[in-house]
């Protein structure tokens, strides 16, 4: 994580995803913005809580851990999105870790300002409303997403949010084959299921294996087979 001293930077980002007005005068002197590099952690699970962010630019994966060590992919978020609103919310530690896919910039808050500045400022509150109960939409559409449509449709939508950022042109993601059992259990299938439909796939030209990596060859034909990108 690096602090970026650009306040004319971190301004542009409150307007360009219209959030000025959701951090009232008291607040802003203590807005400061971060970048993440690829694959780097945001938060991990079990952490103390003590930052508010709100993502600005890039992707980030969430996901959470077990305690026999086993991680499982919950989504995927592009801006605008936050990250603690709940344990903010509940003051509870970090419930999953998060994790830049793409290279990430972020504005954070400290919770100590937002307790003293932004307690009962609706409009930070209004906001954190809005946040929190489009993720709970976007959950009960996954689940439905997972019952109703194929296996092929689900891995076209978890490849689709893998591989590209569309914040970020030049990004162009590729997915490990060594976390594959964790993609199976995103979208709810087997393992060796999910291998069928991904030598379905190189067959096709959607895409291909090679040196334990997949990467995504028909990005149009991908997308035409998942119809939405759910994960997001």
């Amino acid at each position: 994580m690096k602090e970026i001293n650009d306040r004319e930077q971190l301004n542009h980002y409150l307007h360009a995803h219209q959030i000025e007005s959701v951090f009232n005068e008291q607040l802003q002197p203590y807005l400061s913005l971060y970048s993440f590099d690829q694959g780097e952690l945001i938060c991990s699970q079990g952490e103390p809580s003590q930052y508010l962010y709100v993502l600005v630019k890039g992707k980030l994966k969430i996901y959470t851990t077990s305690a026999e060590g086993k991680s499982l992919i919950l989504s995927f978020k592009t801006p605008l999105e936050v990250i603690g609103d709940i344990e903010y919310v509940r003051g509870t530690d970090i419930i999953n870790t998060v994790e830049a896919v793409s290279s990430v910039s972020m504005i954070g808050v400290h919770h100590r300002w937002l307790k003293k500045y932004g307690r009962d400022y609706s409009p930070l509150l209004r906001f954190l409303l809005e946040i929190i109960t489009r993720k709970f939409y976007v959950k009960s559409n996954s689940m439905s997403f997972n019952l109703m449509y194929p296996v092929e449709a689900r891995l076209a939508s978890y490849l689709l949010s893998v591989s590209f950022d569309e914040s970020d042109s030049q990004y162009k993601g590729q997915l490990s084959t060594a976390s594959l059992r964790d993609a199976a259990n995103l979208i709810g299938t087997s393992y060796r299921h999910l291998n069928r439909v991904i030598q379905q796939f190189c067959t096709e030209g959607l895409i291909e294996r090679n040196k334990g990596f997949l990467f995504v060859k028909d990005r149009d034909g991908l997308s035409a087979l998942a119809s939405q990108n759910i994960y997001e």
